[in-house]
């Protein structure tokens, strides 16, 4: 039966994947490794269906050679054509090449270059340093947008500089920086390869002149410090993206990677992260402290978004790069997860209606965030009644969603656990997790999640019902008025959790019939 069924299908493509538009891919070919990426399609919010790296070490010995090294250059051709034949099976529709610091300095980078174009049928594009500051800037506006400060761009190779004014993003630096230039030049020594930076970033005009305040931290080495940091810190939600540190505290950190290293230790958090970011760690941390000390910055906020996704996001129209990036994400899941979408629309409508009249004044990021939990309210249904809060609260702080930082993912986490589990948040051990988000931020949720389950039992999950039902309060009651016909929606269950969202507010629950 099922296999008639598949077989009946169209397109060979399953039901959790959205119908429109074509995957499209990038393929980066960086100085440490080559990596592709192949996202559903190409839209604000882009998802990866596929994502492959491979460590080749294209910058091993450009310093001292100045060419790329023969082992390294195979390695990679070999990686190309299972990356051709991958981007042929899922049906890619446009795939870039995008080359970077080693194929643009070594003496036989186009050579290089011909062989991939050969491999893979597709131009290749080399950019300059200042192109990769560029993208990498786009992409951290793609998942950050409104984010200030400078960001930097640490790859095998290169370090790129950028400023960000919340929109935009000036010209930028490059400097030969990366973790296996520093690793070559500073002979196997962090505290060398740390001089090695701060006497090329102490001539930066770019951090001579920028305003004081945050640093965006780009590339595999770096987030592997992060990671470390959220070890040793214990802290609760394991997501770079969006990990915003104390500048010092991080300082802190660099320096006990790089005195470990001089001694040829690693700290113990770093024995879970992959050997060849283990190998590039302390070089890593030389070039992030030189840059904050000379930046002289108060905060380092980690992005796991960067060339790539700034690559296409810069060819996007105007109009879809201000789509909201987070609630695209979360109406998609929506369409893919929920037992109707369109009941989502009416949960919006339904839960501004009652913040209005119970006079919660909601700012423009505790609307977004309201939205976003509307479409995500639904999202485990499928699962056992048991765990459907866990898994809720799994896939929304562990989610691959942009445009939320750590607070964000906190309260809509704590927002879904109320909305199965209840105000007391029965048989779930997330406290720590949800208590990132802060006090009016944890109001919020906490009554969008005793709302939702209010909501759900008036509609059945279904559209066309919250739509009619209206609510009144005065100083001691919190009213519900029921349309003619709909009177028997007030079981025993949905009355409980109605006087449950009452006694939240201080006020007594009534059931009017209008």
């Amino acid at each position: 039966m099922i296999r008639s069924f598949v077989k009946s299908l169209k397109l060979p493509t399953a039901q959790g994947r959205i119908a429109e538009g074509q995957p499209i891919a990038v393929l980066d070919i960086g100085s440490n490794s080559v990596r592709l990426v192949i996202y559903e399609r190409h839209i604000r919010a882009l998802t990866p269906i596929y994502n492959e790296k491979v460590p080749c070490g294209l910058g091993r010995g450009i310093g001292q050679t100045g060419a790329l090294g023969t082992e390294s250059v195979e390695r990679a051709l070999v990686a190309m054509r299972r990356f051709a034949l991958v981007c042929e099976l899922t049906k890619v529709g446009d795939l870039h090449i995008l080359a970077t610091a080693a194929t643009r300095d070594a003496s036989n980078g186009a050579m290089f270059i011909a062989g991939v174009e050969e491999v893979m049928n597709t131009k290749v594009q080399v950019l300059s340093g200042a192109e990769e500051a560029h993208f990498a800037a786009l992409g951290t506006i793609a998942g950050m947008p409104q984010q200030q400060g400078m960001l930097g761009d640490f790859g095998g190779g290169s370090l790129e500089l950028a400023v960000l004014d919340g929109q935009n993003e000036s010209a930028g630096e490059t400097h030969p920086l990366g973790a296996i230039r520093l690793q070559d030049d500073s002979e196997l020594s962090a505290s060398k390869a740390y001089k090695i930076c701060r006497k090329v970033l102490a001539s930066s005009p770019l951090l001579a002149d920028v305003k004081k305040g945050e640093f965006v931290a780009i590339g595999g080495t770096w987030r592997a410090i992060a990671k470390v940091h959220q070890i040793q810190s214990k802290y609760p939600l394991s997501m770079v993206q969006g990990y915003r540190v104390d500048a010092a505290s991080m300082i802190e950190l660099c320096d006990q990677i790089i005195d470990l290293a001089e001694k040829g230790e690693l700290p113990d958090a770093a024995q879970l992260l992959s050997s060849n970011r283990r190998d590039l760690l302390s070089y890593g941390a030389a070039a992030l402290k030189a840059v904050l000390e000379v930046g002289r910055f108060k905060t380092v906020k980690f992005s796991a978004l960067g060339v790539r996704e700034g690559f296409l996001f810069g060819q996007l129209e105007p109009s879809e790069q201000r789509v909201d990036p987070l609630l695209q994400a979360c109406e998609e899941l929506s369409i893919l997860r929920s037992r109707s979408p369109i009941h989502a629309e009416d949960l919006i409508g339904f839960t501004a209606q009652f913040l209005d009249v119970i006079g919660f004044e909601e700012s423009e990021l505790l609307q977004q965030l309201r939205h976003a939990a509307c479409y995500l309210s639904d999202i485990s249904w499928r699962g056992h009644p048991d765990y459907r809060g866990a898994q809720a609260v799994d896939a929304v702080a562990y989610g691959s969603f942009v445009g939320v930082d750590h607070t964000g993912r906190s309260h809509l986490a704590r927002c879904l656990a109320v909305r199965y589990l209840g105000l007391k948040r029965k048989n779930i051990d997330f406290d720590a997790l949800f208590d990132l988000c802060g006090e009016k931020h944890a109001k919020h949720a906490d009554l969008l999640g005793a709302l939702f389950r209010v909501a759900y039992l008036l509609s059945a999950a279904m559209p066309n019902v919250l739509p009619l039902i209206q609510w009144k309060r005065d100083e001691i009651r919190l009213q519900i008025l029921l349309p003619a016909g709909y009177e028997v929606l007030a079981a025993e269950k949905m009355v409980r959790r109605f006087k449950q969202l009452a006694a939240f507010l201080d006020l007594e629950a009534e059931i009017v019939s209008s």
